[in-house]
C-alpha cells in the first residue's frame, strides 16, 4: 500500500522531567493524536471553548487556575467526545538510570529511545497508518534533535519507518500540544505524590481526580496495553547495582 492510500495522522509530542539531573524521579513523554485532515475542525473547536470561558491565551499545566476549572473539564470532555486519543510513557525512579552500561553513556539516547518505545505500539498502531510528529521546542538543538531522531526511528523499523516528517513548533502555537501539556502534566503531578502533600494545588487535584473520573485509571499507573483512548505505559526502572 502507497503513501497516498495510508491514512495520515499528527502526533504533537510534550513532556516533562525530562532532564537528566533535575533530581526528579518521575518523567513523562506523550502524544495527543489526530487524523491529519481534521485539525482544522479540532483547533477551531478548542479554541471556541477557550474564548468561551474567556481564555484565548496558552494552557499550561503550571498555570492552572481555580477560576477556570470549567474551562478545564470542557476540555477533558471535548477530548474524550473526539476521536483524539492520547498516550505517554512514564518513567519512575529515573535516579536508578545507568547510562554507561545500557545507553552508550548519553542521556539522548535515553531520550530517544522513550520516544521510540511513545510512538511503536503494536496494539495501537495500524499498518496502514502514517504519522506527522510535532514536538515542543525545549532548547537550541532542535533541528539535531529532529534529525537524530527521524534516523532512530527509521533503524528501528528497519528502514520502514511510518514516521515521514518532524517538525518543531512553539506550545503557545497549538492548541493540541497544550491539551498534551495538560494530561502529562497532570500524571507527572500525581505519579511525583504531590497531590497529597499538605501544599498541594487545590485546582491540580481537582483535574486530575476529574481525568481520573473520565478514563477509569489511576494516573500514577499504567493502563492496558491495547487502551487506545487514553494509554499510560508504566515503564520502572529497576537498579543496575
Amino acid at each position: 500500500m502507497n503513501q497516498m492510500t495510508n491514512k495520515m495522522f499528527n502526533l504533537y509530542i510534550d513532556e516533562s522531567c525530562h532532564l537528566e539531573h533535575d533530581g526528579i524521579q518521575i518523567m513523562c513523554i506523550g502524544y495527543t493524536k489526530i487524523e491529519y485532515e481534521k485539525y482544522p475542525i479540532i483547533k477551531d473547536d478548542i479554541k471556541k471553548i477557550k474564548l468561551k470561558h474567556k481564555a484565548p491565551t496558552e494552557l499550561k499545566w503550571n498555570k492552572l487556575s481555580m477560576s477556570r476549572f470549567p474551562l478545564y473539564k470542557e476540555l477533558i470532555d471535548y477530548f474524550f467526545s473526539s476521536n483524539i486519543t492520547f498516550r505517554c510513557v512514564l518513567v519512575k525512579n529515573k535516579q536508578n538510570l545507568d547510562h554507561e552500561k545500557f545507553n552508550r553513556g548519553d542521556h539522548n539516547a535515553f531520550y530517544y529511545k522513550m520516544i521510540y518505545l511513545l510512538l511503536n505500539n503494536k496494539y495501537i498502531n495500524q499498518k496502514d497508518e502514517i504519522y506527522r510528529v510535532i514536538l515542543d521546542i525545549k532548547d537550541t538543538r532542535g533541528k539535531e534533535r529532529l534529525t537524530e531522531l527521524a534516523n532512530c526511528l527509521n533503524n528501528k523499523n528497519e528502514g520502514k519507518s511510518p514516521f515521514k516528517y518532524f517538525q518543531h513548533i512553539h506550545s503557545h502555537e497549538n492548541e493540541l500540544l497544550q491539551l498534551t501539556d495538560l494530561f502529562i502534566g497532570a500524571i507527572t503531578y500525581k505519579s511525583r505524590k504531590e497531590n497529597i502533600k499538605p501544599n498541594a494545588s487545590k485546582i491540580k487535584c481537582e483535574v486530575i481526580n476529574y481525568l481520573e473520573k473520565k478514563t477509569g485509571y489511576s494516573l500514577d499507573d499504567g493502563t492496558i496495553p491495547w487502551e487506545s483512548k487514553f494509554n499510560i505505559f508504566d515503564f520502572q526502572i529497576s537498579s543496575s547495582k
